[in-house]
C-alpha cells in the first residue's frame, strides 16, 4: 500500500497548474490593492493632520496677539463676578 502512494502524485498538477497560478495572480492583485488603498488613506491623513496643525498654530498665533480681556487670575480671585457681554448672532447682547 505504501508503494502505491509513494509512486502516485499528491495532486495532479498538470491540468490545476493554472488555475492555481491564476489565483495567486488574483490574491497577489488584492494585497497590492488593498496596500494602495491604505497608503493612500495614510496620505490624505496626514495631510489632514498637518492642515490641522497650521490651524492650531494659526489660532495660537492670533490668541497670543490679541490677548483676551479678562485673564484666569483675575477670574480665580474673584475680580469677574459676571460673564462679559457678547453680541449674539441676532445682535442682542447678554451674558456669554
Amino acid at each position: 500500500m505504501s508503494a502505491t502512494l509513494a509512486s502516485a502524485p499528491a495532486l495532479p498538477l498538470h491540468t490545476a497548474g493554472k488555475y492555481v497560478a491564476g489565483a495567486y495572480i488574483v490574491f497577489v492583485a488584492l494585497i497590492v490593492i488593498y496596500v494602495g488603498i491604505m497608503a493612500r488613506r495614510l496620505s490624505r491623513t496626514e495631510k489632514d493632520l498637518e492642515q490641522l496643525k497650521q490651524d492650531v498654530r494659526a489660532r495660537e498665533h492670533a490668541e497670543a496677539s490679541n490677548p483676551p480681556d479678562h485673564d484666569v487670575e483675575t477670574i480665580a480671585a474673584g475680580g469677574l463676578t459676571r460673564a462679559p457681554a457678547v453680541a449674539s448672532p441676532d445682535g442682542e447682547r447678554g451674558p456669554a
